[in-house]
Protein backbone atom coordinates (compact mmCIF):
# COMPACT_ATOMS: atom_id res chain seq x y z
CA UNK A 1 0.00 0.00 0.00
CA UNK A 2 2.79 2.56 1.03
CA UNK A 3 4.61 1.55 -2.19
CA UNK A 4 1.73 2.09 -4.51
CA UNK A 5 0.91 5.57 -3.05
CA UNK A 6 4.88 6.35 -3.18
CA UNK A 7 4.69 5.20 -6.70
CA UNK A 8 1.60 7.52 -7.48
CA UNK A 9 2.96 10.49 -6.02
CA UNK A 10 6.28 10.16 -7.80
CA UNK A 11 4.81 9.81 -10.64
CA UNK A 12 2.84 12.80 -10.01
CA UNK A 13 5.77 15.20 -9.38
CA UNK A 14 7.15 13.70 -12.34
CA UNK A 15 4.50 14.87 -14.66
CA UNK A 16 4.05 18.43 -12.71
CA UNK A 17 8.18 18.83 -13.65
CA UNK A 18 7.62 17.66 -17.54
CA UNK A 19 4.93 20.22 -17.67
CA UNK A 20 6.63 23.39 -16.78
CA UNK A 21 10.49 25.33 -17.66
CA UNK A 22 12.22 28.14 -16.13
CA UNK A 23 14.09 31.05 -17.62
CA UNK A 24 17.00 32.29 -15.30
CA UNK A 25 18.95 35.23 -15.68
CA UNK A 26 21.37 36.78 -13.54
CA UNK A 27 23.32 39.89 -13.37
CA UNK A 28 23.43 43.73 -11.78
CA UNK A 29 20.61 46.00 -11.63
CA UNK A 30 21.77 48.87 -14.98
CA UNK A 31 18.68 51.40 -14.39
CA UNK A 32 17.06 49.36 -17.66
CA UNK A 33 14.07 47.17 -17.98
CA UNK A 34 13.62 43.80 -19.69
CA UNK A 35 11.07 43.22 -22.25
CA UNK A 36 9.41 39.70 -22.94
CA UNK A 37 8.04 38.17 -26.00
CA UNK A 38 5.78 35.55 -24.69
CA UNK A 39 3.65 33.18 -27.41
CA UNK A 40 0.72 31.33 -26.90
CA UNK A 41 1.02 28.04 -24.97
CA UNK A 42 1.51 25.09 -27.58
CA UNK A 43 -2.08 23.81 -26.43
CA UNK A 44 -3.54 27.12 -27.98
CA UNK A 45 -4.92 28.18 -24.58
CA UNK A 46 -3.36 30.41 -22.38
CA UNK A 47 0.47 32.34 -22.99
CA UNK A 48 3.39 30.32 -22.48
CA UNK A 49 4.62 32.57 -18.99
CA UNK A 50 2.85 31.94 -15.58
CA UNK A 51 5.17 32.86 -13.22
CA UNK A 52 7.74 35.57 -12.66
CA UNK A 53 9.58 36.66 -9.50
CA UNK A 54 12.73 38.71 -9.07
CA UNK A 55 15.33 37.86 -6.39
CA UNK A 56 12.51 35.43 -4.99
CA UNK A 57 9.60 38.04 -5.18
CA UNK A 58 7.10 37.16 -7.53
CA UNK A 59 6.21 40.39 -9.56
CA UNK A 60 2.67 42.24 -10.27
CA UNK A 61 3.94 42.48 -13.61
CA UNK A 62 1.01 41.34 -16.80
CA UNK A 63 2.64 38.74 -17.90
CA UNK A 64 -0.49 37.04 -19.67
CA UNK A 65 0.27 39.12 -22.76
CA UNK A 66 2.11 38.35 -26.03
CA UNK A 67 4.42 40.75 -24.46
CA UNK A 68 5.43 42.34 -21.36
CA UNK A 69 7.70 44.37 -19.64
CA UNK A 70 9.53 43.09 -16.32
CA UNK A 71 9.51 46.48 -14.53
CA UNK A 72 12.60 46.46 -12.27
CA UNK A 73 12.41 50.32 -11.26
CA UNK A 74 9.54 49.57 -9.66
CA UNK A 75 11.42 46.76 -7.28
CA UNK A 76 13.53 49.77 -5.24
CA UNK A 77 16.75 48.23 -6.83
CA UNK A 78 19.92 50.44 -6.32
CA UNK A 79 22.23 50.09 -10.09
CA UNK A 80 24.64 47.59 -9.13
CA UNK A 81 22.37 45.16 -7.24
CA UNK A 82 22.33 41.62 -7.75
CA UNK A 83 19.56 40.48 -9.46
CA UNK A 84 17.87 36.84 -10.48
CA UNK A 85 15.33 36.88 -11.99
CA UNK A 86 13.27 33.64 -13.07
CA UNK A 87 10.44 33.48 -15.53
CA UNK A 88 8.47 30.08 -15.25
CA UNK A 89 6.58 28.65 -18.54
CA UNK A 90 4.89 26.12 -19.80
CA UNK A 91 6.45 22.90 -21.24
CA UNK A 92 5.67 23.51 -25.22
CA UNK A 93 6.41 26.58 -25.56
CA UNK A 94 9.31 29.26 -24.90
CA UNK A 95 9.00 32.98 -23.94
CA UNK A 96 12.44 34.98 -24.94
CA UNK A 97 13.74 37.70 -23.38
CA UNK A 98 14.34 40.69 -25.78
CA UNK A 99 17.32 42.73 -23.90
CA UNK A 100 19.45 40.33 -21.49
CA UNK A 101 22.44 42.26 -22.00
CA UNK A 102 20.77 45.10 -19.60
CA UNK A 103 21.73 42.99 -16.87
CA UNK A 104 25.50 42.37 -17.85
CA UNK A 105 27.60 45.00 -16.11
CA UNK A 106 28.84 48.05 -18.66
CA UNK A 107 31.66 50.43 -18.55
CA UNK A 108 30.95 53.97 -17.81
CA UNK A 109 33.14 55.07 -15.79
CA UNK A 110 34.96 58.49 -15.60
CA UNK A 111 38.31 59.74 -14.12
CA UNK A 112 37.62 62.39 -11.60
CA UNK A 113 41.52 62.53 -10.56
CA UNK A 114 45.01 60.42 -11.70
CA UNK A 115 48.28 60.37 -10.36
CA UNK A 116 51.38 58.46 -9.58
CA UNK A 117 52.60 59.54 -5.70
CA UNK A 118 56.26 59.67 -5.33
CA UNK A 119 56.43 56.57 -3.38
CA UNK A 120 55.56 54.65 -6.95
CA UNK A 121 51.79 54.15 -6.11
CA UNK A 122 49.43 54.55 -9.14
CA UNK A 123 46.03 56.69 -7.64
CA UNK A 124 42.86 57.46 -9.74
CA UNK A 125 39.54 58.44 -8.61
CA UNK A 126 36.25 57.86 -10.78
CA UNK A 127 32.35 57.94 -10.83
CA UNK A 128 29.63 56.54 -12.99
CA UNK A 129 30.61 53.40 -12.75
CA UNK A 130 27.16 51.09 -13.73
CA UNK A 131 29.11 47.68 -13.66
CA UNK A 132 31.30 45.41 -11.24
CA UNK A 133 34.21 44.97 -13.88
CA UNK A 134 38.14 45.19 -12.82
CA UNK A 135 40.30 47.97 -13.80
CA UNK A 136 43.17 46.74 -15.73
CA UNK A 137 46.27 48.70 -15.32
CA UNK A 138 48.38 49.34 -18.23
CA UNK A 139 51.95 50.92 -18.78
CA UNK A 140 53.84 52.31 -22.01
CA UNK A 141 56.80 50.52 -22.90
CA UNK A 142 58.41 48.78 -26.31
CA UNK A 143 56.39 51.12 -27.86
CA UNK A 144 52.77 49.31 -26.40
CA UNK A 145 50.73 49.32 -23.89
CA UNK A 146 51.54 46.16 -21.55
CA UNK A 147 49.19 45.12 -18.77
CA UNK A 148 50.73 45.36 -15.30
CA UNK A 149 47.84 44.37 -12.88
CA UNK A 150 44.21 44.14 -12.27
CA UNK A 151 42.07 45.89 -9.56
CA UNK A 152 38.29 45.15 -8.94
CA UNK A 153 36.13 48.33 -9.34
CA UNK A 154 32.84 48.97 -6.96
CA UNK A 155 30.61 49.25 -9.86
CA UNK A 156 27.87 51.73 -8.64
CA UNK A 157 27.64 55.67 -9.58
CA UNK A 158 29.00 57.17 -6.52
CA UNK A 159 33.15 58.30 -6.49
CA UNK A 160 35.13 55.71 -5.09
CA UNK A 161 39.03 55.65 -4.91
CA UNK A 162 41.59 52.98 -6.07
CA UNK A 163 44.93 52.46 -6.32
CA UNK A 164 47.86 49.93 -7.57
CA UNK A 165 51.67 49.52 -7.00
CA UNK A 166 53.49 50.51 -10.13
CA UNK A 167 57.03 49.01 -11.14
CA UNK A 168 58.30 52.12 -13.20
CA UNK A 169 61.45 51.99 -15.62
CA UNK A 170 63.97 54.58 -15.94
CA UNK A 171 63.22 57.96 -17.84
CA UNK A 172 59.33 58.77 -18.54
CA UNK A 173 56.84 56.11 -17.51
CA UNK A 174 52.78 56.44 -18.69
CA UNK A 175 50.22 54.32 -17.61
CA UNK A 176 46.42 54.28 -17.72
CA UNK A 177 43.36 51.95 -16.71
CA UNK A 178 40.66 50.73 -18.93
CA UNK A 179 37.48 48.08 -18.55
CA UNK A 180 36.17 46.02 -20.98
CA UNK A 181 32.81 45.14 -20.82
CA UNK A 182 29.89 42.48 -22.51
CA UNK A 183 30.59 44.07 -25.66
CA UNK A 184 34.22 43.14 -26.25
CA UNK A 185 35.08 46.59 -26.29
CA UNK A 186 37.23 48.74 -24.00
CA UNK A 187 36.90 52.01 -22.27
CA UNK A 188 40.23 53.65 -21.11
CA UNK A 189 40.88 56.31 -18.56
CA UNK A 190 43.67 59.38 -20.32
CA UNK A 191 47.39 58.33 -19.41
CA UNK A 192 49.39 59.63 -16.61
CA UNK A 193 53.20 60.18 -16.95
CA UNK A 194 55.36 60.98 -14.58
CA UNK A 195 59.43 60.91 -15.04
CA UNK A 196 61.18 58.40 -12.60
CA UNK A 197 64.92 58.66 -11.05
CA UNK A 198 65.88 55.29 -11.77
CA UNK A 199 69.16 54.37 -13.75
CA UNK A 200 68.96 53.40 -17.20
CA UNK A 201 69.37 49.50 -17.37
CA UNK A 202 71.80 47.52 -20.21
CA UNK A 203 72.38 43.98 -20.18
CA UNK A 204 75.51 41.59 -20.87
CA UNK A 205 76.16 39.70 -22.56
CA UNK A 206 75.05 40.55 -26.51
CA UNK A 207 76.05 36.53 -27.38
CA UNK A 208 74.72 34.37 -24.70
CA UNK A 209 75.72 30.75 -23.54
CA UNK A 210 73.38 30.23 -20.60
CA UNK A 211 72.28 33.80 -18.96
CA UNK A 212 71.50 36.96 -19.19
CA UNK A 213 72.47 39.67 -16.68
CA UNK A 214 70.76 43.20 -15.69
CA UNK A 215 72.35 45.99 -14.00
CA UNK A 216 69.20 46.23 -12.21
CA UNK A 217 65.63 44.43 -11.57
CA UNK A 218 63.44 44.76 -14.92
CA UNK A 219 59.98 43.77 -16.31
CA UNK A 220 61.55 41.63 -19.73
CA UNK A 221 60.26 39.78 -22.54
CA UNK A 222 62.36 37.69 -25.32
CA UNK A 223 61.00 37.24 -28.61
CA UNK A 224 62.09 34.43 -31.83
CA UNK A 225 63.01 35.76 -35.05
CA UNK A 226 59.73 34.90 -35.90
CA UNK A 227 57.98 37.64 -33.28
CA UNK A 228 56.74 34.74 -31.33
CA UNK A 229 57.49 35.42 -27.61
CA UNK A 230 59.20 32.90 -25.12
CA UNK A 231 60.18 34.04 -22.13
CA UNK A 232 58.40 37.02 -20.08
CA UNK A 233 59.10 37.50 -16.58
CA UNK A 234 60.85 40.03 -13.82
CA UNK A 235 64.37 40.53 -12.24
CA UNK A 236 67.95 41.15 -12.43
CA UNK A 237 68.66 37.77 -14.41
CA UNK A 238 67.12 35.48 -16.88
CA UNK A 239 67.83 31.61 -17.66
CA UNK A 240 68.85 30.95 -21.65
CA UNK A 241 70.01 27.70 -20.87
CA UNK A 242 67.02 26.25 -22.61
CA UNK A 243 66.73 28.73 -26.17
CA UNK A 244 68.06 27.32 -29.13
CA UNK A 245 70.74 28.62 -31.27
CA UNK A 246 70.02 31.89 -33.24
CA UNK A 247 69.17 35.90 -32.87
CA UNK A 248 66.20 37.02 -30.35
CA UNK A 249 64.79 39.92 -29.52
CA UNK A 250 65.00 41.46 -25.97
CA UNK A 251 62.39 43.87 -24.29
CA UNK A 252 63.19 45.60 -21.05
CA UNK A 253 63.56 48.34 -19.09
CA UNK A 254 62.26 50.97 -21.72
CA UNK A 255 63.91 49.88 -25.05
CA UNK A 256 64.03 46.77 -27.16
CA UNK A 257 67.78 45.22 -28.23
CA UNK A 258 68.89 41.51 -29.58
CA UNK A 259 71.37 38.92 -28.20
CA UNK A 260 72.50 35.89 -30.29
CA UNK A 261 72.15 32.70 -28.66
CA UNK A 262 75.17 30.29 -28.74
Amino acid sequence: MKKAIFTTLFATLVTLNALAGVIVLEGHYQGKNLYVQNPFAGSGVGFCTYEVTVNGEVTTDEWNSSAFEIDLAARGLKVGEPVVIKIKHKDDCKPKVLNPEVLKPKSTFEVVSMEVTPDGVLKWKTKNETGKLPYIIEQYRWNKWVRVGEVDGVGTPGEHEYSFQITPHSGVNKFRVKQVDYSGKPRYSKSVEFTSDIPEITFSPIKVKDKIEFTGETMYEIYDSYGNIVKKGFGKEIDASNLTKGIYYLSYDNKTDTFVKK
